[in-house]
């Protein structure tokens, strides 16, 4: 049974980073039912076997698992479009209050990967014709993402650039009898529209609609909408005559002060059709804005594009409010936009987490109608794959605290930068009688190994932790269950603070070999995690933790 776990929680290291008990438990038990009445006891050996499983240095799990056949996932899917006839053409539509998050990735990811899959084209679209949700830095800021995250824009169209064209169709919808100029207060039309009863303006005639129209155009009136005639007796009451202008004088970046702007029902649909739009890629939460458009398409005459609605991405523990993100860098909760404690694409390339790992995910999660919750596992194991064979090795102690280690002889350790990498050379640690290491790991009377050392036991803490050297032998280490810590030489230290994603600040010391980093280097602190260099100077060397 031992062995039966040992080697999932060896898998679900290699796959993850770091074997996760709650998952070890649930694989073997999927694997071994009779083993489910027995839970509680089997729990604490999960646990114990996790552990020492996550304690393993990189070269004793790679050695361990060579043993293992680890199951390779059937090869997924090709993504398709549905109906594709003549040239496809997509589009990414951000509105431009902020950079793009993660939750933005997977629209951007899924239109650039069908526009090249059928040789098509890209429209980025700008919808900013909300002023009080424009921040006139997002509109370079949205670029720089796509362009990072190596997405090519065929054709970039800001809607702000073509509040006319929105006038114009409005104004025939008008002319038509099928839209008109609503004077209501939000309260009671709605409490009309509840009822599936038209308001008072409905039936006013056209002539009467279009001088209202120039009145809204020329900034004469105020406090009124113009409605598309809809079905007054629909089933859904936000789909009765809901609006396509309305009147805001909130200052615009772009185009001053405006006053008419088109609602996102109406402007989207114009734009679709006149950039010849094929397929719509959306969440399923836009079905009713779909049902809402297609009556633009029909009164219009127009071709529907092929709408696609993907479940809904659930993405927890991270903020992705542009809004929320923006009164943070206010008040000063945040650094900025690459605040790493934050979900925004510049935050997770700041931590270190590689443009390819987030489209590959998003194209892992794909288009089903079902929802998806985000793993960030999933994300880290992806990038792990991307890094792990560049990222250079060293040892990080942080809280540190000095140890000395009687009746030990001077050494210097050896080790390679990185374990399949021989180019890149190796890295030395001088053990002289003292090092530093991490505070909050050690107990008095326990035995540890120093990695890649020796092992200890510890006889007593103080000021300074005071330990004994026991044994060479790592089969010794392992009998007695002794913990695998790092250590630094107390000379020749290099200061190091590293900024997690959840606000804590990791400061310690790395290894003198440590100074060779660059910044925006990519490195991994041996069983504590990859880290980008973010800073570095020559007092101390800022990082971003990515992940294990």
């Amino acid at each position: 049974m031992e062995n039966k776990i040992r080697e999932i929680a060896i898998i679900n290291r290699l796959k993850y980073g770091t074997a996760n008990t709650k998952k070890v438990l649930g694989l073997f038990l999927s694997e071994n039912p009779e083993y489910r009445k027995k839970v509680k006891e089997i729990l604490p050996i999960v646990e114990k076997i996790v552990e020492e499983v996550n304690n393993l240095s990189e070269k004793e799990l790679n050695e361990i698992s060579k043993n293992i056949k680890i199951e390779r996932k059937k090869k997924k899917k090709d993504l398709v479009l549905p109906n594709v006839k003549d040239k496809v053409i997509l589009r990414f539509a951000p509105n431009p209050s902020g950079p793009l998050h993660i939750g933005h990735a997977r629209a951007a990811v899924l239109n650039d990967y069908f526009a090249k899959k059928y040789n098509g084209k890209f429209i980025l679209r700008l919808e900013d014709t909300d002023p009080k949700r424009v921040l006139e830095d997002a509109y370079d800021m949205i670029k720089e993402d796509l362009e990072w995250l190596n997405i090519k824009v065929d054709e970039t169209v800001i809607q702000s650039d073509r509040l006319d064209i929105y006038y114009k169709y409005g104004e025939e919808l008008i002319k038509k009898g099928l839209a008109y100029v609503c004077e209501c207060s939000q309260e009671s039309f709605r409490e009309l529209r509840n009822k599936g009863l038209p308001c008072k303006c409905r039936d006013r005639d056209i002539e009467e609609n279009l001088e209202l129209w120039k009145k809204m155009l020329n900034g004469e009136i105020d406090n009124v909408v113009v409605r598309l005639k809809t079905d007054i007796k629909h089933k859904n009451p936000s789909i009765r005559d809901f609006p396509i202008f309305r009147i805001e004088k909130t200052h615009h970046p772009r185009v001053g002060d405006k006053y008419v702007y088109p609602l996102m029902n109406f402007s989207v649909p114009i734009d679709d059709h006149l950039l010849g739009v094929t397929h719509v890629l959306r969440g399923k939460d836009h079905i009713v804005n779909t049902e809402k458009q297609k009556y633009i398409y029909k009164y219009f005459n127009w071709d529907i594009p092929e709408f696609i609605h993907y479940g809904i991405l659930k993405i927890e523990d991270t903020v992705l409010s542009t809004s929320q993100i923006y009164k943070g860098i206010i008040e000063g909760v945040y650094s900025g936009w690459d605040d790493i404690r934050l979900g925004t694409l510049r935050a997770l390339k700041r931590r270190g987490i590689k443009p390819e790992a987030i489209y590959k995910i998003m194209l892992d999660i794909g288009i089903k109608p079902a929802d998806v919750k985000f793993s960030w596992e999933n994300l880290y194991a992806i990038n792990k794959e991307l890094i792990d064979k560049e990222a250079k090795r060293f040892f990080f102690v942080w809280n540190p605290k000095k140890m000395v280690v009687k009746d030990a002889d001077k050494r210097v350790v050896k080790l390679r930068k990185h374990p399949d990498r021989k180019e890149f050379g190796e890295r030395e640690l001088l053990f002289n009688g003292e090092v530093y290491v991490v505070n909050d790991e050690i107990e008095e009377g326990k035995m540890y190994r120093l990695m890649e050392l020796f092992n200890v036991v510890v006889e007593k803490i103080d000021d300074i932790i005071i330990a004994r050297y026991h044994s060479d032998d790592f089969k010794i280490a392992k009998k007695n269950k002794a913990k695998i810590i790092h250590w630094i030489p107390v000379d020749n230290i290099n200061k190091v603070k590293v900024l997690m994603p959840s606000g804590e600040i990791k400061e310690g010391y790395a290894e003198k070999d440590f100074r060779e980093v660059k910044e925006d280097e990519i490195i991994q602190f041996e069983r504590f995690g990859f880290c980008r260099i973010d800073k570095k100077d020559d007092e101390i060397t800022i990082c971003c933790y990515a992940h294990k």
